[in-house]
């Protein structure tokens, strides 16, 4: 079964003297793709926790971000106006519940 791979596997795959066997996803299916690809990458961080995993996070969500017609700019505009309004997660909160 195949998956979304990055822009350059194909000529990694050639370069070891194999030939990859790929096609080009349209739109609906590439996002598709991308939103399995960042939970694969999630629960690769998850196990690892390193930055090398935190950083294909990223990628992922930075081409979920532009594929779904948004720039990168307005992604961090919503993130900033978020953490105005409620806060980030700097202080570590947990909450456990509401006491009636």
């Amino acid at each position: 079964m195949g998956k979304l791979v990055r822009d350059r596997i194909p000529e990694i795959i050639q370069e070891d003297g194999k030939t990859p066997i790929i096609r080009i996803m349209d739109e609906e299916e590439y996002v598709r793709e991308l939103d399995r690809k960042l939970c694969e990458e999630v629960e690769e961080y998850r196990a690892d926790g390193s930055i090398e995993e935190m950083a294909d996070v990223l990628e992922v969500l930075q081409a979920i971000c532009i594929a779904r017609g948004y720039t990168l700019q307005q992604l961090e505009e919503v993130r900033r106006k978020k953490a105005a309004e409620r806060g980030g997660f700097k202080k570590r909160i947990y909450w456990e519940g509401n006491q009636d």
